[in-house]
């Protein structure tokens, strides 16, 4: 049983998939994370991040059990993915290991931006979350505020366009919905409403 969901930035894909884990008893995956350690790696052991081969050998003995959402999360990491995500090095050792964690029982539901496209092409359920650039830009500045920090709406919102055409646009498995996905468009959607729209389409996968 495994569930794909894809979606760019701030779409609501992560906190969606953690419900939906946690209602069917399954194992999740924020493929993300798995970027951002690689760069972690890099920048801990102050090594170059446009190296390909030596951000391949991170990615080859990165264990996906120790993935630290907290520890990831800065936007320096951030960052830093951005740049080690494009090497297709890098891509296949990861998705090598996303495709493991994928087969695991009873199931998994990993997101990300080439799940139903590229890492479980054959996915029983595959969704593409998504909503405007304005909403998810205010959606990201609404967190850093709540939790104390200062942002610029105009700031954040350049970052999420410029994230969307990187990886809309890359060589390597651009950010894409799946030609058998599900759309569900967020924009105008609280997190109750998407995640019982999510359950329906599972459920009628499954036979439930």
């Amino acid at each position: 049983m495994a569930i794909a969901i894809d979606g760019p930035a701030a779409s609501g894909k992560g906190t969606l998939a953690r419900r939906l884990a946690a209602k069917y008893g399954l194992h999740h995956l924020d493929t993300g994370l798995t970027y951002r350690a690689v760069a972690k790696a890099l920048l801990d052991k102050g090594l170059p991040l446009d190296d390909e081969a030596v951000a391949e050998r991170e990615a080859r003995t990165l264990d996906l059990s120790r993935l630290d959402r907290e520890l990831l999360s800065t936007h320096e990491v951030g960052e830093a993915a951005s740049r080690v995500a494009v090497m297709p090095g890098v891509r296949r050792a990861l998705v090598e290991k996303q495709r493991a964690f994928a087969a695991m029982p009873p199931g998994a539901i990993l997101d990300g931006r080439d799940i139903g496209t590229v890492v479980c092409p054959d996915a029983p359920v595959k969704l593409y979350v998504t909503a405007s650039a304005a909403v998810r830009a205010e959606r990201r500045w609404k967190e850093v505020v709540e939790q104390g920090g200062r942002a610029e709406y105009a700031q954040i919102l350049a970052d999420v366009e410029r994230r969307d055409a990187r990886d809309m646009g890359r060589a390597d498995s651009p950010l894409r919905p799946a030609d058998d996905a599900h759309l569900l468009d967020t924009s105008e959607m609280d997190i109750e409403t998407a995640f019982q729209a999510a359950c329906a389409y599972i459920d009628a996968a499954f036979g439930r």
